[in-house]
């Protein structure tokens, strides 16, 4: 009997090219759209607060950081959105990102990736208050994707916030690693990189969640069928 994998799959446990297609297309005009969102008006505050405590100290090297800051939020909050489904969660998580980030300053190398790093911080405050917390992020029925933003419809295909809410019940590990190799672009090294993992495992939970993903999408089209 045919798997419900192997029917989305091509017989090798992965996509077909076309659908990989397709499917990056849809996540990545996900992201984009949280991108070109007006930015919280309490982030940008917070980081005028913060800039306005340190003063004239430092001043040339704190403007140069607040600006590296603010052309990240966008991607920032994007990433948030990734890990929690949730916009209100999303902001607060950059916001003590951004916090952490403007008090260990003086430990980010100038001419390193900043996003990298911004991500690195908000992974470990992510996973430390989830292990903190002592329970699963997962949203079995996606449920949390009501409270993201409302997305607009495609013109073919689905809605976008259809797709959220079926990316919202993949684990943590294959959505991040599935929004930062598809939606955000970066190469499977880069993801390694950001994730602290090898290679091999950011390959496996992207190709994993792209068939979990899919299988999903079939089962919604079958049913509306």
């Amino acid at each position: 009997m045919t798997s419900v994998k192997d029917r989305v799959t091509d017989g090798t446990g992965e996509l077909p090219a076309p659908t990989r297609r397709h499917l990056g297309d849809q996540l990545r005009a996900l992201y984009g759209f949280v991108i070109a969102e007006p930015q919280p008006a309490q982030l940008l505050e917070l980081i005028g607060r913060l800039e306005a405590a340190l003063g004239a100290q430092r001043a040339e090297d704190v403007e140069a950081f607040r600006r590296q800051l603010v052309d990240a939020l966008p991607g920032l909050r994007a990433f948030a959105m990734s890990l929690t489904i949730n916009a209100a969660k999303a902001d607060d998580l950059v916001q003590d990102t951004v916090l952490k980030a403007w008090a260990n300053q003086h430990r980010y190398a100038p001419d390193t990736n900043l996003k990298a790093w911004l991500c690195t911080i908000m992974r470990n405050n992510f996973y430390s208050d989830i292990r903190r917390r002592k329970r699963e992020v997962e949203d079995a029925d996606g449920n949390a994707a009501a409270q993201l933003v409302t997305l607009p419809p495609q013109e073919h295909g689905m809605d976008l916030q259809k797709v959220w809410s079926l990316v919202a019940r993949l684990p943590a590990v294959q959505r991040e690693a599935l929004m930062l190799v598809t939606a955000q672009g970066l190469t499977y090294e880069a993801a390694a990189a950001l994730l602290a993992c090898q290679v091999g495992t950011v390959k496996s939970r992207v190709s994993r969640a792209r068939v979990a993903l899919m299988e999903m999408i079939n089962q919604v089209a079958r049913v509306a069928a």
